[in-house]
Parts: structure tokens; C-alpha cells; sequence
């Protein structure tokens, strides 16, 4: 282990001999919400820069209500809005803006579709008139004000409509629209899941044009969940979900005309064929619309500007890569539609300024570190913000830099995860700060320098409810495995002993860009590690080869063969974690979720002599039950690479088996299938090797909903008691003390 970079953070997890630090952390408590932060919900700054909106919950009168705060007092100047005089339609629980203010969105009954999606129920707020209109007396989806406020889109049943709030009068645009088959300006599920977006359509400036994406999913296998309910049958929900190798929609772009009431198909200049369309947005032209292109294997990204008064089109950008280009939100036009990009072409994810041709002007920022977040352009001070990891990988930070990439400024002070939200004319910004020694902090701070100005809300009751129980500090740290130096993170007993042996319980995730060392406010997971340290337990996470925010070279090593390299780094790291004289070996165990529950099967399997135990949650089993797009990115198709989905897919290592293995899933998980655990749960019978497992009836990916969380981690707590822990060891030497009496 490197222990010249050894770090610790101290705070939350901090012992002390301090009498009151006695109380220890249940597992009811961390469920029950005795930990739960306060936020800042649905924040917006408004237009003229100098007040912000947040949506407040009166709990006592169960109301909520949109209030106006002003930026240099943080006083709250008014209530624009309160569902206490809106008897109508009682709390809502969002709201969004026209462009001018003037019309405010409200949500008032939400329903969940996928991960992203959801149907609605809506009104619109006039703040001139003070007059609620009903959107639609339908369930709706992505309803978006037209840039003059004077409209609204929005999808219903896979057909797009638009409203004339003026008139009330209400026109549907597309009529081909039907359940799995197609849909229209709303993503289809793989696009929802991968590439993070679920409205396919966009305003032009002028509010007289809207272009969207058009999904024919008639090729596309359908998959069924049986859904089991409450009543006397089950029924069945059945989608479209096109896994590796399989047809994918067929997508085509779209444009309505509203002055001529016209629908036409748009078309970059280029034959692509079994293709995606990742993004669209206008651009400060009427005219002119940006869309991104980009082949099945994920390796060549198109930016194309397609003239939409000619239909004619030019290619002002192509990006390359020997894996995969990422996608992201970071494309901006300025007022001369020039753009800002970002870019892992140099190694590190960084910002680019091109003009509207494509002609690079200068790349901003450059190092050997990683840009996370872009915030923003402020024209009149010529200068980005934006967030980035330079101050270590495990930290981010706020900066603001010139568009010629000099005068580049920290603006954030302290260490662990800052994000900010800038007000409109980016004179202050609110910096939510956190790190693993203290929870969620707002704060406005002076954009030009950072200088803190006030704090706005911060989670000292809670932190001081924290000091009153036993807790541990998190120790950050680096171990090199495998010529690598990895970020790791360690929390250990409280009453911590270097004389006696602990168990060791490991965590990871390690799918491609992922971060799990993070100097942040982790939530409930790590007041379930707070509890297994309580219970004498070690626990650690470890960062391998293909996690992010180290440059593209560290996190594409993976490529073409998922769960090769991150499993060697999860075995080496427990085996020099065993040699720690602090250790026992033999109690070593790793959990984890998704593509964590892939690792840690694999993890057990293949290192079947480091590992005593892992815990699989929702696990892939087998690349290919998963879908097109994310498993294509990183392993191309099942047809072009059968050995690298093959070879390092736990299903087929099931032999290997020797420890304790608990595998856990949701009958209801739209996302990794149950059908991942059913083939292996077979593989592990016919291989005839025991095992634990429990499915929680119609819970999706995230298996939540009432006591179920709790349950489920009692489950797994009891199950590492029960393999990892003292009882155990009290059985074994029991059994060697009857060995040397009868001896």
C-alpha cells in the first residue's frame, strides 16, 4: 500500500472519547429517515440575477409553495406561489418557467414509466392574470413551453401535441404512434436508460418550428415481466428491449412546421446506416438545427448542422475513437453560434471552443485531470465555469476560466465534491458542498471570486445528531495493484485494535467510469458501513482499472472484456488487503449492486480462494441479457466478440463456487432482468452447489418501497454475520477445542 499519499478525513466519521459517542447505529434508523439531509428542491434563479426560486414544503399544513429569495440577503422577498390558494388542485410537488416568467408548469400527479420517464398530470399558472389551466385531462409526458411562452408541446401515447394557451386550442401533430411500435419526440427505452434522456424533441428560437426524433421499434424483440400485484391473476408488462446483438429502433428526424402546419424528414448528408441520434438542440439560428449522429459501435460521433428553411446540411465536427465516444449535455452555443464541446481527445476529458463551422479556435483547459461538469458561458465577462476533479480524483471542484483558456481561477475552497448553480447573470453562484466529514452544505458565494458570502442551509442538526453516536473515521488512501495506484477507502471499527484480526467486508461497483472513492456525503450505505464497523467489521472499497476521472487510457483498458481487469484488481487488492496484520484472511467477503452484483459473483468465483462470501444485488449474469447500447459500447456485439462476453460472465464460472454466496434480484427490474438471476440460479443447480437468494415481488432495479429496503438489508447483514462473522468464528474454534480435548 502506498501510504505516502495516505490521507484521512475527519468529522462525521471521527471517533472520539467523547462520553456521549456510545449510541449505536440500527439498521431501522438508517431507513426510518433519523439521517435524512435537507436540500434545496427544484432551485432556479430568476431572470434578472438577483433572486433565486426554491419549491418549500410546509409539513405541518402539508402545503407547498414556490418562493422568491433574494440573492445578496437571502431573504425571501415573496411567495409567487402557494397550492393553498389553489383549492382546485391542491400540493404540487415541481414546477418549471417559461422563458419569460411569466407561466409557471405545475406537476401535481406523477406516475414512473422507466428510470426517467413519467406521466403527469399538469397545470398552467398565468402570474399576470393569476389564472390555472389544466394542460390536458390526460396523463401526459415532457410537456415544454415554446422559447415566447405562448405554447406548450408535449407527448401522449407516443404522438406529439401542442397547445395554444392562448386560445386553448389543442393540435396533434403526429398520428402514427402505438405501443411498441412507434413513438414519436419521446426515447424509446434503451435511449431513456443510455443515453439519459427521455424528450426527443426541441423548440427553435422563434417558437415556430419543432424538430423531433421519430423511434420505429417494430423489429425490436419484446420483452415480458410478469407482474404479480395484489389480485387474483398476475398480469404482464411487455416492451421493447433490443439486447446485445439484437435490432435496435430504426430512427429518423423529423420537423413541424407550425405556421404551415407541415411535417417533413430532415437528413444529414451521409448514408448511415444501423445508426443513433444521441442528441438534437437548435441552435441561436431559427434555421439551424444541431444533431448528433453516431454508428453502432459507439466509436465515431457526428456533429451535423442541418439548414432547415433548404434541408441542406454540412458535418462540422467528427469525433474518433479506438473504444467509444462519450455522449454528454455539454454542447453550447454562443450568441455567434460558435460552441463550446467537450472531449476526451487528448487523453482527459476537456473544454473545447470551435466556431460554427467546426474550426477549432483553442482547446480551454487542459492537464492531466478531468472536466465533470460544465455550468455555463458568461458573455459580458467572456469567462466558462465549470467543475473538475485537478484537485485529486476523489475531490471536485467549482473554477471559472476565459474562453481563451487564461486567468483560470479555483473558485470553490474547500475539499470534497462541490456543484454550484450560477445565477442567470452569473454573479453569485450556490455551491453545494459535502464530503465524507460532513453532509450537505449551501452556500452563496461571489462568482468572480469565490469568496463566501453566506451560508444558506446547512445539515448541522443532523451532524450534531451524528456525534451522539459511535462512528468511525473514513480513511482514504491509494494501494497499488497490479501496477496501478488505486483510490481506496477504509472504515474500521471505532474501539479499532492493530493487535486483533478483523473481518474484511469489500465494496465496489467498477463498471466503465463509474466512482465509488469519492470524497462525498455517501447517505445510507455508508451508515450501513458505520454498522458492520459497530459489528467489528473492516470495511473497504477500491477503485480499479476501468473506473473514471484518471483519463481515458485507465478507464478504456477494459474494453472488448468486461469484468477481466476489474476483477484481477478486486482479487489482488483483497489479497494484499488480507496480508494487513490488522486482517483475517480468512473472513474476507464484497458485495455488490448491478454491475457491482456482476463483479462481486465474478469476484467469488474466480478468486475462490481469497473471498469467503459475496453478496450479488440485481446482477447481470451474462452480457448478453443486457441491452444494445451499453453493452455495445464496451464489448461491441455478442456475434463480433462471443469470447469476451463469454469468458468473464459469472454464469458461465458457476464450478468455481466454493464460499458463501447470497444472490439478490426484483421480479419487477425492467433494467437487468431477473432473467439474469433465473439462468443462474439454474447454472448453480446443475452445477450443484448451494446457495442463498431472495427475489422481492414487482420491485424494479432499485428494490425500494415500504419496509422493503430495510428487509433487504437485514438480510444481508444477517447473511455476513452468519459467514464472516464472530459466530462463525466462535463455531470454528469451538470445534477446535473439542478437537484437542478428544485429542
Amino acid at each position: 500500500m502506498n501510504y505516502t499519499r495516505f490521507f484521512a478525513i475527519i468529522g462525521f466519521l471521527v471517533t472520539t472519547l467523547v462520553t456521549a459517542q456510545n449510541k449505536q447505529i440500527s439498521l431501522e434508523e438508517i431507513w426510518n429517515g433519523t439521517f435524512r439531509t435537507e436540500g434545496m428542491q427544484a432551485l432556479h434563479s430568476m431572470n434578472n440575477g438577483k433572486q433565486y426560486s426554491v419549491l418549500n414544503l410546509d409539513r405541518s399544513s402539508r402545503t407547498t409553495s414556490i418562493d422568491i429569495y433574494d440573492y445578496k440577503t437571502l431573504e425571501k422577498d415573496n411567495t409567487l406561489l402557494s397550492s393553498s390558494d389553489l383549492s382546485e388542485i391542491g400540493a404540487f410537488f415541481d414546477y418549471s418557467f417559461s422563458d419569460d416568467e411569466t407561466k409557471i408548469l405545475l406537476t401535481t400527479k406523477s406516475q414512473p414509466v422507466f428510470r426517467r420517464s413519467t406521466l403527469g398530470e399538469y397545470y398552467i399558472y398565468d402570474t399576470n392574470t393569476k389564472k390555472l389551466t389544466k394542460l390536458s385531462d390526460d396523463l401526459v409526458q415532457e410537456p415544454t413551453f415554446s422559447p415566447d411562452g405562448r405554447k406548450v408541446v408535449y407527448g401522449f401515447q407516443n404522438n406529439l401535441y401542442v397547445k395554444d394557451l392562448s386560445s386553448g386550442e389543442v393540435k396533434q401533430f403526429t398520428f402514427d404512434g402505438e405501443k411498441n411500435s412507434i413513438i414519436n419526440g419521446i426515447t424509446d427505452w434503451v435511449y431513456e436508460e443510455e443515453f439519459s434522456f427521455v424528450r426527443a424533441f426541441d423548440w427553435n428560437v422563434d417558437s415556430n418550428k419543432i424538430a423531433f426524433i421519430r423511434f420505429d421499434e417494430t423489429e425490436v424483440p419484446e420483452f415480458s415481466m410478469d407482474v404479480f400485484g395484489s389480485g387474483l391473476y398476475q398480469t404482464q408488462q411487455v416492451f421493447k428491449y433490443p439486447k446485445a446483438g439484437e435490432a435496435n429502433s430504426k430512427v429518423s428526424l423529423h420537423l413541424y412546421d407550425l405556421d404551415t402546419d407541415k411535417l417533413s424528414e430532415l437528413k444529414a448528408n451521409k448514408d448511415y446506416q444501423d445508426f443513433y441520434i444521441p442528441r438534437l438542440e437548435w441552435t441561436n439560428d431559427a434555421n439551424i438545427l444541431s444533431v448528433q449522429y453516431m454508428n453502432r459501435h459507439q466509436d465515431e460521433l457526428d456533429l451535423w448542422m442541418i439548414d432547415t428553411s433548404n434541408s441542406s446540411s454540412a458535418l462540422v465536427l467528427a469525433e474518433t475513437d479506438k473504444a467509444y465516444v462519450d455522449v454528454t449535455f455539454n454542447l453550447t452555443f454562443l450568441k455567434d453560434n460558435s460552441f463550446i464541446w467537450t472531449s476526451e481527445k487528448d487523453g482527459y476529458n476537456h473544454i473545447y471552443h470551435y466556431d460554427k463551422n467546426g474550426k477549432l479556435i483553442n482547446q480551454v483547459t487542459d492537464g492531466n485531470w478531468e472536466v465533470t461538469n460544465y455550468y455555463g458561458f458568461d458573455e459580458k465577462a467572456n469567462t466558462i465555469f465549470y467543475q473538475s476533479v485537478e484537485n485529486g480524483s476523489i475531490n471536485r471542484d467549482i473554477y471559472s476560466v476565459k474562453l481563451n483558456g487564461k486567468n483560470k481561477k479555483r473558485l470553490s475552497k474547500r475539499d470534497g465534491t462541490n456543484s454550484a448553480s450560477f445565477s442567470a447573470d452569473f454573479t453569485y453562484f450556490i455551491n453545494t458542498h459535502s464530503s465524507a466529514t460532513s453532509p450537505q452544505e449551501y452556500t452563496l458565494n461571489d462568482s468572480k471570486s469565490g469568496k463566501l458570502i453566506k451560508s444558506i442551509k446547512d445539515n448541522d442538526k443532523l451532524a450534531k445528531k451524528v456525534t451522539d453516536y459511535k462512528t468511525s473515521k473514513k480513511e482514504f488512501s491509494t494501494i497499488s495493484v497490479n501496477g496501478n495506484d488505486l483510490n481506496m477507502w477504509m472504515i474500521k471499527p471505532a474501539d479499532f485494535d492493530p493487535n486483533k484480526k478483523y473481518p474484511l467486508f469489500m465494496y465496489q461497483y467498477s463498471g466503465p467510469g463509474s466512482q465509488q472513492v469519492a470524497n462525498r456525503w455517501n447517505g445510507a450505505n455508508d451508515y450501513w458501513y458505520q454498522h458492520l464497523a459497530q459489528e467489528g467489521y473492516i470495511v473497504a472499497c477500491v477503485d480499479g482499472r476501468g473506473t473514471g476521472l484518471k483519463g481515458a487510457e485507465f478507464k478504456k483498458v477494459t474494453q472488448n472484456e468486461l469484468g477481466k481487469y476489474e476483477v484481477e484488481d478486486q482479487i489482488e487488492a483483497a489479497k494484499k488487503l488480507g496480508a494487513l496484520p490488522y486482517i483475517d484472511e480468512t473472513r474476507m467477503g464484497i458485495w455488490g449492486w448491478s454491475y457491482g452484483g456482476f463483479m462481486s459473483s465474478n469476484a467469488l468465483f474466480k478468486g475462490n480462494d481469497v473471498f469467503k462470501m459475496a453478496i450479488a444485488v440485481a446482477p447481470v449474469t451474462s452480457w448478453r441479457f443486457y441491452d444494445t447500447i451499453y453493452t455495445e459500447r464496451y464489448m461491441t456485439t455478442p456475434q463480433e466478440n462471443p469470447n469476451g462476453y463469454d469468458e468473464n460472465s459469472p454464469i458461465n464460472h458457476v464450478d468455481k463456487l466454493k464460499g458463501d454466496f447470497l444472490l439478490i434480484h426484483g421480479s419487477g427490474d425492467d433494467n437487468v432482468h431477473l432473467q439474469n438471476t433465473m439462468r443462474m440460479v439454474e447454472a448453480l443447480i446443475q452445477a450443484n452447489k448451494q446457495f442463498d437468494w431472495m427475489i422481492y415481488p414487482d420491485k424494479n432495479h432499485g428494490i425500494y418501497g415500504g419496509n422493503t429496503r430495510l428487509h433487504l438489508y437485514t438480510k444481508m447483514t444477517n447473511f455476513i454475520h452468519k459467514t464472516l462473522g464472530d459466530k462463525r468464528e466462535k463455531s470454528e474454534n469451538k470445534e477446535k477445542s473439542k478437537s484437542k480435548i478428544k485429542g
